[in-house]
């Protein structure tokens, strides 16, 4: 698919990726919209991005705004399913004052879960409903990460992460009829707002570990992005894009 002839629904644009997926599909001459619960951040991209809020761990909001964009664009062949975010903490730890052990809350796990893989699912689903209403073949790219491999403090993170690269092959072999594809994206360590949060310590040490030597950036991913878009067999996979670090 050529970059000109993209209808992409882009979710978590607000900031970080995915501001960035669906700024480069607007300048390349495709149409694209963009959702996210920052509506402040949202306002930042120019007027040839359609924007929205969108709550993806809201069903009903999902499907309002898929409808919304599709009437929109005139259609939908692209759907980058990003928005994310991070709650970390160890499962079950002993509290280092108090000698108690702890574990990690309901509540806690069940924030990443519910927008990290329940809201990003319900988009591929809303999404491939339509393109299949609408008989349009296309592709879902659903983010997954590195850490899908496993990672200390992340069982929340890495639950939603792994799910969906194994998504990738489950949706490639169900959408198929469609002639839809699904290809995952996972991102190693990336210049965002979210890693730029990180303890300098903590990141610089992991920016050792690298063997490119350098933190990745947004244009590293869209690159990725562009290419599962371009080369339509491509399928049922996942693409690690993290410089040869593996956590």
């Amino acid at each position: 698919m050529e970059l000109k002839n993209v209808k992409a629904i882009v979710t978590g644009a607000a900031s970080g990726m995915g501001f960035h997926f669906a700024k480069r599909i607007a300048e390349a001459g495709g149409q694209v919209c963009a959702g996210d619960v920052n509506e402040a951040g949202l306002a930042e991209h120019g007027p040839s991005v359609h924007r929205r809020k969108l709550d993806v761990s809201s069903s009903a909001d999902v499907t309002a705004f898929t409808k919304w964009a599709a009437e929109q664009m005139g259609g939908l062949n692209v759907v980058i399913s990003n928005a994310g975010i991070l709650r970390d903490g160890l499962l079950v730890k002993r509290d280092k004052e108090t000698g108690e052990i702890k574990v990690m809350s309901d509540d806690q796990f069940n924030a990443v879960i519910n927008v990290n893989l329940t809201g990003a699912t319900i988009v591929v689903r809303e999404a491939v409903a339509e393109m299949a209403r609408r008989k349009e073949k296309g592709v879902v790219i659903p983010m997954s990460s590195v850490a899908r491999h496993g990672n200390r403090g992340q069982s929340n993170y890495v639950s939603a992460k792994a799910a969906l690269a194994a998504n990738a092959v489950t949706w490639a072999k169900e959408f198929g009829v469609f002639g839809i594809r699904a290809v995952a994206i996972a991102p190693g360590m990336v210049e965002t707002p979210m890693t730029q949060g990180m303890n300098q310590k903590a990141r610089d040490m992991l920016v050792e570990k690298i063997p490119v030597g350098r933190i990745g950036t947004t244009e590293d991913l869209w690159l990725g992005i562009k290419f599962v878009i371009e080369c339509e067999y491509l399928n049922g996979t996942t693409i690690d894009i993290d410089g040869g670090a593996k956590l």
